[in-house]
């Protein structure tokens, strides 16, 4: 027993070294999951891990929700699918084109995003469903398992906006949901949380002038839509934002 041990590893050492050798995985002795083979890349089998260039971020996908909360079973093109995974790996971050300095990534391995709807490329990777995104896509992180407003932050210059979708009242009385307007939405609200700046070519983080309880008012359409805790949100670009109160 302890000779077919000492041979399987041997073998599976020799194997690592010299190309072209095969490990031999003795059944009960060295597990196959102890030696790292290629993982598969679009159906291709790859050596290494994949590693972003640049500026760019490896997202595993969440799966597709094919249940409501309140059970009901969805099928087919009903099923939702959502722009949040994981971040699994990242660059190391882009240049800037005068001074040559690094911006550095806002997200790091292991934590949770939430990107645009048609942003990334999507890619099989290792099995499951990746996407590959930019820095700025990242509309909201969080870490946990959950996405959460106390383990919800934004990125660079965004600002996370709890949306006002109170109702309106026409002249006759009739009571309409500010969402339900004809070619509206909100674009008022209260600030819940702030980023930490966007970083100027001399490397010095540019601050935000918003703080967080600040009513604010931006550009229509402007806002990304995000659902946290059953609540509406919107991330909002500093540029975007045209007067607070």
């Amino acid at each position: 027993m302890v000779m077919t041990k000492l041979l399987s590893i041997a073998t599976a050492a020799i194997s690592l070294s010299v190309p072209g050798c095969h490990a031999f995985v003795a059944p009960g002795s060295v597990r196959a999951t102890d030696i790292r083979l290629g993982v598969k890349l679009e159906g291709w089998e790859i050596e290494g891990a994949l590693k972003p260039t640049n500026n760019f971020v490896l997202v595993k996908v969440v799966d597709i929700e094919d249940e409501t909360e309140g059970g009901i079973l969805l099928t087919g093109s009903a099923k939702i699918k959502k722009s949040e995974g994981t971040v699994i790996s990242v660059g190391p971050g882009k240049t800037h084109q005068e001074s040559g300095l690094l911006f550095p990534m806002p997200v790091v391995e292991g934590e949770g995003v939430v990107y645009g709807k048609y942003d990334g490329t999507e890619l099989d990777y290792d099995g499951s469903k990746h996407t590959l995104i930019r820095d700025d896509d990242v509309l909201v992180k969080y870490s946990g398992d959950k996405l959460t407003l106390e383990s919800a932050d934004v990125v660079s210059d965004n600002v996370l906006v709890k949306v006002d979708a109170s109702e309106e009242e026409t002249s006759s009385g009739l009571v309409i949901a500010a969402t339900a307007k004809k070619g509206s939405k909100p674009s008022t609200g209260e600030v819940v949380k702030v980023g930490p700046g966007r970083m100027a070519s001399n490397g010095e983080i540019m601050t935000v002038d918003i703080d967080v309880g600040d009513m604010v008012k931006f550009r229509d359409f402007a806002g990304n839509e995000v659902s946290i805790e059953g609540g509406e949100y919107a991330v909002v670009r500093m540029t975007d934002i045209l007067a607070k109160f």
